[in-house]
């Protein structure tokens, strides 16, 4: 299978990449769903043993890092910076493709589950980048007891290894409460200065 390779994906890029089901439908359907997901991109990402499976072969260390996430019943956001040349695509259509092939052998379906290949949207500015992890962590409509996002790694003591956070919490105070304040205080009208960098849920 081909992946759009984006012409923007580059060395040092970053990109929120969202990816939703085919016609709306559901892509999570329990919280195993939710941890397959997560467990197979940190077993792509090189930060998981894959016990031995001949269908995931780790990408070189330190190729991406995943600065935020928030997966939804029916969508997934993903914050990435490329950190080699090896594109976005290459994590993101491996990624895709073994979900699938788990969803579809658990759910008894054929056929894809994700309605046409990823978007992704490169962002080029500090602002645009502490704003954006807002909107991806305010997904849910209670983002603080949603445990499918990086929300809780930000403001809490949960250090999930597929998270990088440092980036975006040393441009706002560099630590939990101040990124609590900040996620506080993200409103529609501060939403409108990224509108160039979402997605349609």
């Amino acid at each position: 299978m081909n992946y759009r390779d984006y012409k923007n994906f580059h060395i040092d890029g970053l990109f929120h990449v969202y990816n939703r089901g085919h016609n709306k439908d559901l892509i999570f359907r329990d919280d195993d769903d939710y941890r397959f997901f997560l467990s197979r991109a940190r077993q792509l990402l090189g930060l998981q043993k894959t016990k031995g499976s001949r269908w995931i072969c780790p990408l070189p260390p330190d190729t991406f890092s995943i600065l935020c996430y928030c997966l939804m019943p029916n969508h997934f956001h993903l914050l990435i910076n490329q950190k080699t040349n090896i594109s976005v695509s290459s994590f993101i259509g491996r990624l895709c493709t073994s979900y699938s092939i788990y969803f579809n052998k658990k759910y008894n379906r054929v056929g894809s589950i994700f309605q046409d290949q990823f978007k992704a949207k490169s962002v080029d500015d500090d602002a645009y980048l502490t704003h954006l992890s807002a909107y991806i962590h305010k997904n849910p409509d209670a983002p603080y007891k949603w445990q499918f996002s990086s929300l809780l790694d930000y403001v809490e003591d949960r250090n999930d290894s597929i998270v990088e956070k440092g980036l975006i919490l040393n441009m706002i105070g560099n630590n939990p409460l101040g990124y609590r304040n900040f996620l506080n205080d993200y409103n529609h009208e501060k939403e409108l200065q990224i509108c160039h960098l979402l997605f349609e849920d």
